[in-house]
């Protein structure tokens, strides 16, 4: 996510910071190397020349050159710059009360996402505590009622659908209809889309927007065209009128020019970001977090919050005490190793990690680490898990055909299980005893 962008920027910034003094020369040259970022990164050339010029400005001030780490307060001023024309502070939909009906009128081309987009959309609001609708309005693309009455189905969400209508209009009346007679409280629309954008259907939006006067006009767009996906937000938003953006595919954009262009040429805000094709995998767009993953800070605030999504409150004090008894198993590693997975892909998790951002493949953890490890645990018997001392050298074969690994693998799997519910113990102890913690000097301890 954001890779090359990142890695260019940070490179631009690597040689002014921690600088106990700079001058007008190293920020010319910092800015200079973090334009050509930005128009590599298909950021918008008037977007990146507003950037640029409001850097300088900021950075030749008074408060860079007397401060007392002039390096740092120069990446400051980035940081702050790239969250003001990201958009400031996130965005929320602005929906009604629970007793009245808000509607929702997803927009884009085929192939953006959109119909998964309001899936995904209306899956986010059923765990907020909402009751969504979606309404099959899109009756040109082949099989789009289809997938989305088969999405619905598996986010749990009810669709309304008339195949014997052929008015996208009358359709949005049926299901606003059915929506009030069954306490629904959000109507999510999914729009007819093309392959580019024509006359009819931006007619048939207009309609549709002047019968339903949504309460959130919502741009799906595909992050990876980067200045095309600009170029659509600006004619929709002229033409029909956005509120907000939903960039897809954001997790495989690696250069991040649509994320920081939208805003400066549309006016209208990101609100979210596809991350996977979960369901769930559809994030509130932070742009003070996006902003700290370019500069290479991570998103530590982002990674805990994924965490507490799927691991228990609960079962992780039990965990805990498991790992101080020493009684972690490799039953317990196994959930860990699934906790895990549900978290999203490694890839963007190590983005959120400072410093790790592109640094380590997804390709390379995946295949040498996790699925191996999973294959390798799933072909033991609960037995074998539960007590990992039983599993000698026929076990071991056993497990490594199950598992289409080799015995040297599952060897070096249990070795580094022992290994690490060891170190487990010892950290587990220092966490909870400070004054048995080893012994270190203090500053001044030793005198000449």
């Amino acid at each position: 996510m954001l890779d090359k962008l990142t890695q260019k920027v940070s490179d631009a910034l690597r040689f002014i910071a921690g600088k106990s003094a700079i001058t007008e020369k190293n920020i010319d040259d910092a800015v200079e190397a973090i334009k050509t970022a930005l128009l590599d990164a298909d950021v918008n050339l008037r977007v990146a020349r507003r950037f640029v010029s409001a850097t300088i400005e900021a950075a030749k001030g008074e408060r860079v050159f007397r401060s007392v780490d002039p390096g740092q307060q120069f990446i400051k001023i980035i940081h702050d710059k790239l969250v003001s024309f990201l958009g400031d502070v996130k965005q929320d939909l602005q929906l009604r009360g629970p007793d009245t009906l808000s509607t929702i009128l997803m927009l884009g081309l085929q192939g953006s996402g959109k119909t998964t987009s309001a899936v995904k959309l209306a899956f986010r609001l059923k765990k907020e505590g909402r009751k969504p609708l979606l309404a099959a309005c899109d009756l040109i693309r082949p099989a789009a009622r289809e997938q989305l009455a088969l999405l619905g189905a598996q986010a749990e969400v009810p669709v309304y659908q008339d195949p014997g209508l052929a008015d996208s209009v009358a359709v949005y009346r049926d299901a606003a209809a059915w929506a009030r007679k069954n306490l629904i409280d959000t109507l999510i629309i999914d729009t007819t889309g093309r392959l580019q954008i024509d006359e009819p259907m931006m007619a048939e939006l207009s309609c549709l927007k002047a019968e339903a006067k949504p309460d959130e006009l919502l741009l799906v767009a595909d992050s990876m065209t980067g200045q095309s996906a600009v170029d659509i937000a600006k004619t929709f938003h002229e033409r029909i009128g956005l509120t907000g953006v939903i960039l897809t595919k954001f997790d495989s954009d690696t250069r991040g020019g649509a994320a920081l262009s939208l805003k400066t040429i549309t006016g209208q805000p990101v609100k979210f970001i596809g991350t996977g094709e979960k369901l769930a995998d559809l994030e509130p767009f932070y742009p003070d977090r996006i902003a700290g993953r370019i500069l290479g800070m991570g998103d530590v605030v982002s990674l805990v919050e994924k965490a507490q999504e799927v691991i228990d409150q609960k079962e992780a004090l039990e965990l805990q005490k498991k790992i101080e008894k020493e009684s972690f198993t490799l039953e317990d590693w196994l959930t860990q190793l699934r906790s895990v997975k549900k978290m999203g892909s490694l890839q963007s998790m190590l983005d959120m990690i400072p410093g790790m951002a592109g640094q380590i493949s997804e390709d390379t953890i995946t295949k040498a680490d996790f699925k191996t490890q999973e294959a390798i645990l799933c072909s033991m018997t609960r037995k074998e898990r539960a007590n990992h001392l039983i599993i000698g050298p026929s076990r071991r074969s056993r497990i490594a055909k199950g598992s289409g690994t080799s015995v040297a693998e599952v060897a070096r799997l249990i070795k580094k299980f022992e290994k690490m519910r060891g170190m487990m113990k010892k950290m587990s102890k220092m966490g909870r005893a400070p004054d048995k913690q080893p012994f270190m000097p203090k500053a001044g301890r030793f005198k000449r």
